[in-house]
């Protein structure tokens, strides 16, 4: 689960993390308020989206110059800046095209600048730990570094059973080139950050600008925080900081009947129990020249309901040109699946192609309902065979 900035900040705030004096608002007089409220005489507007690279963004259908961070020299201006950033859409390099609409901006304090760092943890897949990654070369795309001067990252590994210790940091501060007090403050950037990343649950916390005043204190001037979505059961509290604004319709909907879905930018459909099986499906149909619409997984104990909500889910995305539901049941029964599938179909009329592939516990019961149900729905012999004719069907019917 992703949240925003500001809210990254209040979370991060209380485990000890430096962070500039801002307020959230969601009309140009609320900015106007904001900042008031702060000591000036410079501030900072930031609209507030689940995306990076928002500086370098630009808004669609505006004339109001781009960046959905900008610098304010007075109330009014800043007031301005919100007015020109509400209700719009801000397109970044993480948006797509699409981009996200702005609902609400976030006001802050400036300040004086003499050096930009990055830093974030987040868990390293090779390693299985936690791992700290910084840079001397913060406020820019993290990526865009990494592939080009690869030697300007730092990466740090953290042994679970030892935890985090002191040379950590110092090897990391050592490496950017920090000396004097700034060794202290940033070895207590680490330390916090880090207690907020195990007692958070989170799945990345990162820090992009980490930035050291001309006074020589160290601030987080941005701050990215997602939680690991299998662990939110533990905090419950963290619930009230989603935004459903932010997020697809059609996973919220998924999430709601306990279902894995995520939505891609392909055509056909997938229905499919198992993350495995799943991902073997999205890749035959890629190689047979298609391209999948979602990763769906309903999991082995699903009802009748649930396949039934699975298949209007996937029906909702426009883009769908036609359906592949490959079940293999040992828990999963198939004729709970046909029995789902039918059921939706009928009531949402289906007009796009569905091929289904059913093996194992009572696949005779399920293709019997299927075959039954007077529907136009294609049987498949094997995952090859369902690939090939569901690609088939989405050319023939284009």
């Amino acid at each position: 689960m992703n949240i925003h900035e500001y809210q990254a900040k209040e979370l991060l705030k209380e485990f000890g993390i430096p962070v500039l004096e801002g307020h959230v608002a969601w009309t140009p007089d609320e900015a106007r308020e904001a900042a008031r409220r702060l000591p000036g005489p410079r501030y900072v507007v930031k609209a507030q989206i689940h995306a990076g690279g928002r500086g370098a963004g630009h808004f669609l259908h505006s004339q109001s110059g781009r960046g959905g961070v900008r610098l304010a020299a007075s109330v009014e201006e800043a007031g301005e800046h919100a007015a020109a950033m509400l209700g719009q859409i801000l397109v970044t390099k993480q948006t797509g095209a699409a981009g996200r609409r702005v609902h609400r901006v976030y006001i802050e304090a400036g300040c004086e600048i003499e050096r930009e760092l990055y830093l974030s943890l987040l868990v390293d897949r090779d390693t299985s730990r936690v791992t700290i990654v910084a840079s001397a070369e913060g406020g820019m795309d993290i990526e865009e570094v990494a592939a080009s001067r690869p030697e300007r990252i730092v990466r740090v590994t953290v042994d679970p059973a030892m935890g985090l210790s002191e040379f950590h940091a110092r090897r990391i501060a050592f490496r950017l080139g920090l000396s004097g007090m700034q060794l202290a403050s940033f070895g207590r950037m680490v330390k916090a950050l880090y207690k907020a990343y195990i007692a958070l649950d989170c799945a990345v916390v990162e820090i992009n600008p980490l930035v050291v005043t001309k006074g020589g204190d160290m601030l987080a001037l941005d701050a990215k925080v997602i939680f690991d979505d299998n662990a939110l059961y533990r905090h419950p509290e963290l619930e009230r900081l989603r935004d459903p604004a932010e997020e697809d319709p059609k996973e919220l909907e998924a999430a709601r009947h306990k279902l894995s879905y995520i939505a891609l930018d392909g055509t056909i459909g997938c229905m499919v129990n198992g993350a495995g099986l799943a991902m073997a499906t999205m890749d035959i149909i890629r190689l047979y020249g298609a391209k999948p619409a979602n990763f769906l997984d309903v999991g082995g104990g699903a009802t009748k309901e649930r396949v039934a909500a699975a298949f209007k889910i996937i029906l909702a995305d426009p883009n769908v040109e036609g359906i592949l539901i490959n079940i293999f049941g040992g828990i999963m029964r198939c004729d709970v699946i046909a029995e789902g599938v039918v059921a939706a179909a009928r009531e949402v009329s289906l007009s796009v192609p569905l091929v289904v592939r059913l093996e194992g516990t009572n696949v005779e019961q399920g293709r019997a309902i299927l075959n039954q149900s007077g529907l136009s729905i294609v049987a498949a012999d094997d995952l090859d065979d369902a690939a090939r004719k569901i690609v088939a069907a989405v050319a023939e019917a284009g």
